[in-house]
């Protein structure tokens, strides 16, 4: 199996409002750089997406190194709630509804598609390609917000 590595950022204003993703996957030498935009999502969804489309990239299983500064995403892997969740029919230990389920699903399937190891990165620090993605992720923002300045703003 070929090793990946991933590194994914989302961004939102307001939360929920118009948001985006951004996402850099390295291969031997080769880099590619990912990003998109939603008009009314949540910073969670954009993490999650992020993620979702940086994996539905790769053309084969991959051994994948995923960094991620959201806690939300890399901790329901590495703490094990994910699981928690799917034997407690999609609810928290509060006994409520898990947000995002699609998507939690989503990904779940191409967890099962490829071997990761997820890596818990600190945000809007010194690490290069976090910092990358959350620019890629900014940029999808801005350019909506530009060309829509009446969402630019709370009333």
């Amino acid at each position: 199996m070929k090793n990946v590595i991933i590194y994914t950022d989302g961004a939102c204003s307001f939360n929920p409002g118009p948001g985006g993703w951004g996402a850099v996957l390295m291969y031997g030498d080769k880099q590619k750089q990912i990003s998109g935009f939603k008009e009314n999502t949540t910073n969670n969804q954009m993490e999650m997406t992020a993620v979702i489309n940086a994996l539905n990239l790769l053309k084969e299983p991959c051994v994948v190194d995923l960094y991620s500064d959201s806690a939300y995403v890399v901790n329901a892997f590495l703490q094990n709630w994910v699981e928690d969740w799917q034997k407690h029919n999609w609810r928290t230990s509060g006994k409520k509804e898990v947000k995002n389920i699609p998507l939690w699903k989503e990904l779940l399937a191409l967890c099962n598609i490829h071997k990761i190891t997820w890596h818990k990165v600190k945000g809007h620090a010194d690490n290069e390609y976090n910092n990358l993605c959350d620019k890629l992720a900014r940029g999808e923002v801005d350019k909506y917000l530009a060309t829509h300045p009446q969402n630019s703003q709370i009333d």
